[in-house]
């Protein structure tokens, strides 16, 4: 009250009028100067985490936060995060493909080791479920272990074989003559056909595949999906089967473009992708 009548009357003035001693008022004034950019970052914080959705927790609000320029420590990120009440959103279970004859179909090429050193080395690849009331919608991408980038996907309400053939033949599609990446995937059925093992072929890639029942061989794929339901699917309400799909693209479209991830210096997908290419 003191400031807003300020430019009318002296300090001297208001402070005889309300009583309110000197050392007082500027004790007041200071404090407030601390606890501003509190409530400046709690404004840039509350910014970003609805931008996403509730989609960053802590630790990619901070990066968002550093790489515009706020020096800010991860564990006040988090502080204010609790005093707004502002949590990010958590896993379930998965769709299992496997359904064919325990057997080496293909070798482990992949052998847990998640990483590429270049675009098109390592792709793997799953299908997951969605529900949406009694209907069923299934999702079938392909991800690139270099920058965990979803190459090509398709999602349909039906889990035929064309699901997985199809999203197939759009990653390939998009290879360079020299570009022969490995392809990883579960033991599902999809995956011991042999039109898509033929399809491999043709195109002249090795198939790996992941020992059945441990998830763990294939864990980029799953923890796709993890990010995928926790961020989008659960707990939000779908229209119908058609509304799913079409949220399902727009956050693919998203978390290719615009989803920062820690392990890529706080970038999308592609954007690690071309500042590689760049660098190359």
């Amino acid at each position: 009250m003191v400031d807003e009548l300020r430019a009318r009357f002296s300090l001297q003035q208001l402070l005889k009028a309300i009583e309110l001693p000197k050392s007082v008022y500027y004790y007041h004034r200071k404090l407030l100067k601390i606890m501003c950019p509190n409530e400046a970052l709690k404004s840039r914080i509350q910014q970003i985490y609805h931008q996403h959705h509730g989609r960053y927790g802590y630790r990619r609000i901070t990066l968002t936060l550093r790489l515009a320029g706020t020096a800010v420590n991860h564990k006040r990120v988090q502080r204010l995060m609790c005093e707004l009440g502002l949590k990010s959103k958590v896993r379930q279970k998965r769709y299992k493909s496997y359904k064919g004859e325990v057997g080496k179909i293909a070798p482990d090429l992949v052998q847990r080791k998640f990483t590429a050193d270049k675009p098109n080395q390592k792709w793997v690849t799953d299908v997951t479920e969605f529900k949406v009331g009694d209907q069923k919608v299934y999702l079938s991408p392909v991800i690139d272990l270099f920058n965990q980038e979803v190459v090509s996907y398709e999602v349909r309400q039906s889990v035929k074989l064309a699901l997985v053939t199809d999203m197939l033949k759009s990653a390939t599609a998009k290879l360079t003559k020299h570009e022969k990446p490995v392809v990883h995937s579960d033991q599902g059925w999809q995956y011991q056909n042999k039109i898509y093992q033929q399809h491999l072929k043709d195109k002249g890639l090795q198939q790996s595949m992941s020992r059945k029942g441990n998830c763990l061989d294939n864990a980029i794929a799953e923890n796709f999906f993890g990010i995928l339901k926790t961020e989008m699917y659960h707990n939000e309400v779908f229209k119908s089967a058609d509304d799913l799909m079409e949220k399902i693209k727009e956050y693919i479209e998203y978390y290719n473009n615009k989803r920062i991830k820690l392990k890529l210096k706080g970038l999308s997908p592609i954007e690690y992708r071309n500042q590689a290419l760049v660098a190359a």
